[in-house]
């Protein structure tokens, strides 16, 4: 479009459209629309901004996902910026240059006992919550550090995604999740009776 718009002198040269439009295989009415709306300002110009001063805070904020950077503008929540869908986040962060893509592995670091007696799936996959210390999320990840590996277990709160309790240990081992569960019970008494939501590695199991 671009290259037509110049082409033609932004279709003042109307002999020339029809041809370049069918070389290039696009249609006349798609150019004319390119043209009115060309000079139109982003309508997501103002989260574009609000994303890159998000991931300029941190050094390590450079490494945010959408759905990391999706939960980052609904923290912060920029003044005059309507926070769209992840999906929306995605498009518009790989716009700007900002898409991280990590290097996952293939599997995760916990595995699964399938002889262990298996929890019932409370949340099924509704991570969303009205109230605080209601549902809860955890997990294990793995920290390579340069005498070694430090293991951290944490659990969040669905309702804000507060940290609720942390652990770390040089293993990871059952008690590294009971540690865990006894920190967040001691600092929020109040958390007893909620729901836990973890994976079914063993250390879970």
């Amino acid at each position: 479009m671009i290259f037509l718009a110049l082409k033609t002198e932004d279709g003042r040269i109307t002999g020339k459209i029809s041809f370049y439009c069918r070389m290039l295989g696009i249609s006349r009415q798609g150019f004319y629309k390119y043209l009115e709306t060309k000079d139109h300002p982003w309508k997501y110009q103002d989260l574009a901004d609000a994303m890159k001063e998000i991931a300029s805070e941190d050094e390590c904020n450079d490494t945010y996902g959408r759905i990391r950077m999706y939960q980052a503008l609904c923290l912060k929540r920029p003044e005059g910026v309507s926070i769209p869908s992840e999906r929306t986040v995605y498009r518009v962060m790989d716009q700007i240059g900002l898409s991280h893509r990590p290097k996952r592995r293939p599997n995760g670091i916990t595995k699964a006992d399938r002889e262990a007696m298996k929890s019932d799936d409370l949340l099924k996959r509704d991570f969303h919550s009205d109230a605080p210390l209601e549902k809860c999320i955890t997990d294990i990840t793995e920290i390579p550090a340069s005498n070694g590996k430090l293991y951290v277990s944490v659990i969040f709160d669905c309702f804000d995604l507060s940290v609720l309790g942390l652990a770390m240990e040089t293993n990871m081992k059952a008690d590294l999740c009971v540690h865990t569960l006894e920190n967040a019970l001691t600092a929020y008494p109040a958390l007893e009776g909620a729901i836990i939501h973890s994976d079914r590695g063993t250390q879970y199991t």
